[in-house]
């Protein structure tokens, strides 16, 4: 009996392990193969094509997902190369990108945040302090996101590794669980604020959200060059405007049972007694966390680039064994990142250096002539921001098509700058409005505090906010700035 039970698992156990997907995987390859055999249109170097009809196969594995993110992007550096688009050194350029390993690196630092308990003593902190009232300990939720988002670029990982069980341990203390139809007491908001809150932080600096970085290289490609600072500060008026208007938007709209938390301060004073005093581990982490936000706010000024600065941080988590090496190889999310991450970068970039990305603004531009770059612009970028509903991951939306409508608005006449940083913001605050189109989506309406309705009506109602206050407050704020 024990024998058979054992060969009975077995098949099951196999069948657990298989990562790959063939009906999705012929898919994705049908549709990169369609593309690359109806051939380049005329004007239009035939090399470009079959790369953009391997980017497009590419976008597609990344949306339906015939296997993993790295297993697609590794898949999509081999057709490049063994169908001679591209020779291998050209293939692999996208690991030499140092904005690449900025991102990379920042992962590193972040799992620190985890690992030293740092993450979730700083939300605690501010539960106690201002958690007396459920509008209150909304905002005190959204202020520890804010202040771990410059260092923590998964946000999946912020949102939904250190926010979320607080936010689920908060609503069933109060008594609020969906299994039993209490989801309203408190839940459904806290939920739905913490979520909308992170998408708010992730647009913040250009190191919250993963494609941040990839929006900044394609950029750079353009002759844009953002820097840390650059994205922080054109953020940090709208940003912050945002996350002052949001929760009381989804407070009104959406309103919690319960209005008072009296208990929740001293909830988390328990938690914090739990922990006991600030930790070594945690001392030095809050220092390397001061370190790098300073050299990345002024270390241009004496040559220090932000990825060096990253590299900093983590030689110093390193040599005062907050991290171990053993950490480094463990942290799966960090290496998937540089492989699809370079997959994409390169591809990106060869795009451009082929002749595709020009090519595609030239053809795009005349639906934009003879309007002013400020309709351009706008209309450009909205339609950017709902065809989000379109795509179930913000990195696959923004490698599919930042570089057009930034080079599109720019042939428009738009300020360069202004119209990288405004896609740049939109390509975090477009998640929004589904439950599925970022990663801590999932995590948040998985719980079932919130429906997909309300997910979906709310979404909607914030997307027309997050455009008001980014076009107009923002406006006014990148007038001043000098951005246009």
């Amino acid at each position: 009996m024990g024998v058979a039970g054992k060969q009975e698992r077995k098949p099951a156990q196999v069948s657990k392990d298989k990562e790959v997907n063939f009906v999705s995987l012929v898919i994705t390859v049908a549709v990169g193969a369609i593309i690359w055999f109806i051939g380049a249109p005329t004007g239009l170097d035939e090399k470009a094509w079959h790369l953009f009809a391997i980017f497009v196969a590419t976008i597609v594995g990344l949306i339906i997902k015939p296997m993993p993110m790295g297993g697609v992007a590794i898949l999509s550096i081999t057709t490049v190369v063994l169908t001679g688009t591209l020779e291998l050194q050209d293939a692999l350029s996208g690991f030499q990108n140092t904005t690449i390993w900025l991102i990379v690196i920042a992962f590193f630092i972040s799992r620190g945040f985890i690992k030293t308990g740092l993450g979730n003593r700083v939300a605690y902190v501010f539960v106690n302090k201002f958690g007396k009232k459920t509008l209150g300990l909304s905002y005190s939720l959204l202020v520890s996101d804010l202040l771990l988002s410059p260092a923590m670029p998964s946000n999946t990982a912020r949102g939904g590794g250190i926010i979320f069980p607080i936010v689920r341990s908060l609503s069933q203390i109060f008594g609020s669980d969906p299994e039993d139809g209490t989801e309203k007491k408190i839940g459904s908001f806290l939920t739905k604020t913490a979520f909308q809150g992170n998408m708010i932080t992730s647009a913040m600096f250009m190191t919250a959200m993963a494609a941040n970085p990839l929006a900044a290289t394609i950029a750079g490609e353009a002759g844009v060059n953002i820097s840390w600072t650059d994205w922080a500060i054109a953020a940090l008026v709208p940003g912050l405007v945002s996350l002052l208007v949001i929760p009381y938007f989804i407070y009104k709209v959406y309103p919690p049972e319960i209005k008072e938390t009296p208990t929740a301060a001293q909830i988390a004073t328990e938690k914090l007694k739990e922990m006991g005093p600030i930790k070594k581990s945690e001392w030095s982490m809050i220092s390397v966390f001061l370190l790098i936000l300073g050299l990345w706010i002024f270390g241009e000024k004496i040559a220090i680039s932000a990825t060096t600065t990253a590299l900093i941080g983590l030689s110093v988590l390193l040599l005062t064994s907050v991290l171990s090496w053993d950490d480094i190889k463990k942290e799966q999310g960090a290496w998937d990142t540089l492989v699809w991450f370079a997959a994409l970068v390169m591809m990106a970039s060869y795009l451009n250096t082929l002749g595709m990305i020009p090519w595609f603004s030239e053809l795009m531009g005349g639906a934009v002539s003879g309007m002013s770059w400020i309709w351009a612009l706008g209309a450009l970028a909205l339609i950017y921001f709902y065809s989000h509903y379109f795509f179930a991951s913000a990195t696959a939306h923004v490698s599919a098509m930042y570089a057009a409508f930034l080079s599109v608005s720019m042939a428009a006449g738009a300020p360069p700058m202004l119209t990288a940083l405004i896609l740049g913001f939109f390509g975090s605050l477009f998640g929004c409005i589904t439950h599925y189109g970022s990663g801590p989506a999932p995590v948040f309406f998985g719980s079932g505090y919130v429906t997909q309705n309300k997910w979906w009506g709310i979404g909607f109602g914030i997307s027309v906010l997050h455009i008001l206050i980014w076009v107009l407050v923002g406006g006014l704020w990148w007038k001043l700035l000098g951005l246009w």
